[in-house]
């Protein structure tokens, strides 16, 4: 039995790093966005309203180094930057959809947990 928590805990460790890299707040969030179409630096940021410039050039380059997005330059007046998804990040899209569902099915038991802890905290 012990062997086996070991080798479920040495998996879990063993993507703790990509994990980090894709499955944070912004970037499942950037993904869904670029899912759709591609789209430009501004058009990603009125989306995700509150994301601030920072927060969404870090994430863009962290997912572009990951190989989940591509980065193009266009040559217009002023020069404008598109994001869209690549094959890779487009893989991502079938597990995200299963967690977005899961959210909408059970976001009303865990709102309802949180706000009794809330409640009991305050007893």
């Amino acid at each position: 039995m012990t062997s086996t928590l070991e080798t479920v805990l040495e998996q879990i460790n063993g993507t703790k790093p990509v994990l980090e890299q894709i499955a944070n707040k912004w970037s499942v969030l950037i993904l869904a966005v670029v899912c759709t179409q591609p789209s430009r630096f501004n058009a990603i940021k009125r989306r995700l309203d509150p994301i601030t410039h920072k927060a969404l050039t870090e994430a863009l380059r962290r997912l572009e180094r990951n190989g989940l997005v591509d980065r193009r330059v266009i040559a217009s007046s002023p020069v404008a930057v598109e994001y869209s998804i690549t094959p890779l990040g487009r893989t991502l899209q079938a597990p995200f959809t299963a967690l977005i569902a899961w959210v909408q099915e059970h976001g009303p038991a865990l709102e309802a947990a949180r706000a009794a802890a809330e409640a009991r905290a305050e007893e």
